[in-house]
């Protein structure tokens, strides 16, 4: 799913550099939601592996 948020990054980079507004706006939300859903994730993972250890 990073992978994911960094292709819609990538994306949205190129697209600003052309100047086109509306896609590059759109890649930039779809990375921030996928980056964020990413991070809680990983959060959850790693608490879970804590409590399962202890």
């Amino acid at each position: 799913m990073l992978h994911y948020a960094v292709v819609f990054l990538v994306i949205a980079l190129v697209a600003a550099v052309f100047g086109f507004g509306g896609i590059a706006a759109g890649a930039v939300g779809i990375a921030k939601i996928l980056f964020f859903v990413f991070v809680v994730m990983a959060v959850v993972t790693f608490v879970v592996g804590l409590l399962k250890r202890g």
